[in-house]
């Protein structure tokens, strides 16, 4: 884990909503978050937007989607956020051995990987022609995609113990309960102000409210390692520009701390 500095009461009162608040304000710039990353081109004459699969791990058990160690898939998609963030995720949660990864780069690169995606897809919906999706959660055993909505894949990654071999003992909570509304609030803030094309003084406005919760916190929603940290540092390392922290001395700090984690640093971005 990185080293932890304590900067003051553990207590998360005085941040409490803080995010929530945040998000809530930012909601009327009408941004909406863009969809999945499309891993491949689309048939001709098909949908320009996939379709969106939303089946859970653990959810609905009737429908035969329930944790087991080396049951589940995923393609993932190198230099793609949201790819990086559940690569980050199941390093933390000890889940490499037990959870299957492709990494997806061009298909003159992976023609066997997007094969065996397109047949998940095909599988899961009859006829399918529109583009490939990643990150994309599939079933090995039936052989159809489970999720391409990065949210519940995070979230059932974070909630379920049952995907692993062993204990999960010393790994992280990266979704406590007490901590979920501020998890989803800082990522829907992040996902409209902390990324290149955002508006000027609404990114600084943002990234500067962050740089003063890490100048108390050793983490962006107190002294714990949680999901919202993955989401932090991914935006953060996506800005574009080498200086663009330069004025956020506890977020540039933060961003090398976290870098030097095993987690973050063998991450797929890592692996160009």
């Amino acid at each position: 884990m990185p080293e932890t500095v304590s900067r003051g009461s553990s207590s998360r009162s005085s941040s409490a909503g803080t995010f929530a608040t945040a998000a809530a304000r930012a909601a009327v710039t009408g941004t909406a978050a863009c969809g999945p990353v499309a891993c491949g081109p689309a048939a001709p004459g098909s949908a320009a937007r996939p379709h969106r699969f939303r089946g859970r791990i653990g959810v609905g058990l009737a429908g035969g989607f329930y944790p087991a160690p080396h049951r589940y898939q995923l393609y993932l998609s190198e230099g793609c956020q949201r790819s990086l963030r559940v690569s980050i995720t199941l390093a933390l949660l000890g889940l490499e051995n037990s959870t299957a990864t492709t990494v997806l780069t061009r298909p003159v690169e992976t023609p066997d990987a997007f094969a065996a995606l397109r047949r998940a897809y095909e599988a899961t919906w009859h006829h399918y022609d529109g583009p490939l999706t990643a990150p994309a959660l599939c079933d090995r055993w039936s052989g159809r995609v489970v999720s391409n909505h990065t949210p519940d894949i995070l979230r059932d990654l974070a909630d379920l113990s049952g995907l692993r071999d062993d204990e999960a003992a010393g790994l992280p909570v990266l979704r406590p309960p007490a901590l979920a509304a501020e998890i989803d609030a800082l990522r829907e803030l992040l996902a409209r102000d902390v990324k290149p094309t955002a508006q000027p003084h609404a990114r600084a406005a943002t990234l500067t409210l962050l740089d003063h919760q890490l100048a108390t916190y050793s983490y962006v929603l107190g002294e714990e390692l949680t999901a919202a940290d993955v989401d932090l540092w991914v935006a953060l390392t996506h800005l574009g520009t080498a200086d663009a922290l330069a004025a956020y001395p506890e977020l540039d700090q933060y961003v090398r701390r976290l870098g030097r984690h095993p987690a973050f640093l063998g991450s797929v971005r890592t692996r160009r």
